[in-house]
């Protein structure tokens, strides 16, 4: 309990700017959580063109 609130005071006006702003970084993380996905299925991929192409692919919700 002491090192959560130690971390909350550390971080307080961090927490606090979401209640003003009403903005998260989730959007970004669950991007950058699929391109990691992404990147350990095309392990192979000789060419990084290939690995962004698949990148705009996935992210894009493009559909063949």
């Amino acid at each position: 309990m002491k090192t959560v609130a130690k971390m909350m005071k550390v971080h307080i006006d961090k927490i606090l700017n979401y209640f003003t702003h009403r903005i998260t970084n989730a959007k970004a993380e669950g991007i950058n959580s699929k391109i990691a996905l992404i990147e350990k299925m095309t392990y192979g991929f000789r060419n990084r063109g290939h690995l962004k192409t698949a990148i705009y692919f996935k992210c894009g919700n493009l559909d063949l």
